[in-house]
């Protein structure tokens, strides 16, 4: 049996810790897969990347659950390409439930798309929300399992990614004014009003510009 504690032990951390660099950068790969699959999916109508994706990515997942983290292949590839950047730890036990999280949707898209060979909407809800938790986790740092173990859990997580079960004041670089909410604001009012003033030629394809100038 598997006695090794889930993630590493690290001087000054109370807790076994993740490094978060590695975790964001296997999101990324993943999510870069799991695009690319669906968008064969909705335009070729073609399963089979997604399915090799299935396969991959639940096998993956029972190798960091059951067995342990440091032999996950993904995380492996991803310590390769990160090796060089200075670890962000960050706490074990969040990460184990977010990854239960999801073991469970690859499971339920690997019987649906595998065994039982069929697509539907839950198939397409599983993917498409294990596409979202991916781009959240890689693109933002945002673990959306984790999130759900800090309001299952509020006083056992520890080391959350950017600190945010820690720090109850943002920094002053961190604080939004609201110059910066009205910016935003006039921002968004100009590009639906230049979407709406030229709704024709955006409908439009662009036709040949030598025959236009003529």
């Amino acid at each position: 049996m598997n006695k090794m504690p889930f993630g590493e032990t690290v001087d000054g951390y109370r807790i076994p810790v993740l490094n978060e660099r590695e975790v964001r950068a296997s999101a990324g790969m993943y999510f870069l897969f799991l695009f690319w699959a669906i968008m064969l999916v909705n335009f070729k109508s073609d399963f089979l990347v997604l399915k090799y994706f299935v396969t991959i990515f639940l096998a993956d997942f029972i190798i960091r659950l059951f067995i342990h983290p440091r032999y996950s292949p993904s995380l492996i590839l991803a310590r390769i390409i990160v090796r060089r950047q200075s670890p962000e730890y960050v706490g074990a036990p969040q990460k184990k439930f977010a990854w239960w999280i999801g073991l469970a949707l690859a499971s339920a898209m690997f019987v649906l798309l595998i065994v039982l060979n069929g697509h539907s909407v839950i198939s397409a809800v599983s993917c498409l929300t294990c596409l979202l938790f991916l781009f959240l986790e890689s693109a933002f740092g945002i673990c959306a399992g984790c999130l759900v173990y800090g309001w299952i859990y509020k006083d056992k997580a520890q080391y959350c990614p950017g600190e945010i079960c820690d720090r109850d004041q943002r920094q002053s670089i961190q604080k939004i004014s609201r110059t910066q909410i009205i910016i935003v604001v006039v921002f968004a009012s100009n590009i639906v009003l230049t979407i709406l003033f030229f709704h024709d030629k955006f409908q439009t394809n662009p036709g040949n510009l030598w025959d236009i100038i003529r």
